[in-house]
């Protein structure tokens, strides 16, 4: 278990393996341990690297409000603390949008991005679900409804309906009733409601990769498209009945499409 100082914040950090350096960037409820089961695929080709950014997992908890302008310099930070001059990223949804805000302040420190289910911008829209989160947050079984049946499609829900179950009753007892936890998680929620990226995606020109489901009802596929469209040098990929947390749902697919993206040698095709 490792950790560096940021500013008055310790933040949590874990490095897995050798090789070409790829940092994951969590989604907004997730931390170092939601990617337990990745760990060894990953680092047998790759030297992989979790954090924690503040408010999650293991990390100090903040003491006031504050922008993703920190959870930027944040990763900045832990790249000087591990003394990598340049390395790969993938994000998903709050880390995606991370993800985006680092590479375009940090661009040559970045030789590949991944974004799984990402927006370019808190649209009105998002911003209400976001909204409907917090106002939630007091009760841990109507937080619970509010923000996971809607994670993933209908099609896995009915297929891991025992999974689930006993997801909620971790949750719903051991996660969403714990004030810290909420407070942590409604302070994340705040911090991306200013977020807005749509008018400096076409200065990010490193090759990338955007990922989108088609049943995904917090970031929908449509948001990708619109990143794609900004952006000089990205493609889109649309997985079928996937909801927003496609890597829970599609894990195979996840590391292939990964892998092969961060370690493919040439990419003179990519426009």
């Amino acid at each position: 278990m490792s950790y560096f100082k940021f500013e008055e914040y310790d933040i949590h950090y874990e490095v897995y393996g050798m090789g070409q350096p790829l940092l994951f960037l969590n989604g907004i409820m997730m931390s170092c341990n939601s990617w337990k089961s990745f760990e060894n695929e990953i680092s047998r080709d790759n030297q992989l690297i979790l954090i924690d950014l503040l408010d999650q997992g293991k990390s100090s908890k903040a003491k006031s409000e504050y922008t993703q302008d920190i959870q930027v310099e944040i990763v900045k930070g832990l790249l000087d603390e591990l003394k990598i001059k340049k390395l790969s990223i993938m994000g998903t949804s709050y880390g995606g949008e991370v993800a985006l805000q680092f590479v375009h302040k940090y661009q040559s420190m970045v030789e590949k991005l991944v974004l799984f289910n990402t927006v370019a911008k808190t649209n009105a829209w998002l911003k209400e679900i976001g909204d409907a989160w917090n106002l939630a947050s007091n009760n841990p079984e109507a937080y619970y409804c509010t923000t996971i049946p809607v994670i993933y499609s209908p099609q896995f829900y009915e297929r891991k309906k025992e999974w689930m179950k006993n997801r909620k009753e971790v949750l719903v007892n051991n996660v969403f009733s714990s004030k810290e936890f909420m407070d942590s998680m409604i302070r994340l929620t705040n911090s991306a409601s200013e977020y807005d990226i749509i008018d400096k995606l076409s200065d990010i020109n490193i090759p990338t990769l955007v990922i989108g489901s088609e049943q995904d009802h917090i970031t929908p596929i449509d948001e990708q498209k619109l990143i794609v469209d900004k952006m000089t040098n990205a493609q889109l990929i649309m997985l079928p009945q996937t909801g927003h947390a496609s890597f829970y749902e599609r894990p195979i697919i996840f590391l292939s499409i990964l892998k092969g993206f961060i370690n493919l040698e040439k990419l003179d095709y990519m426009v």
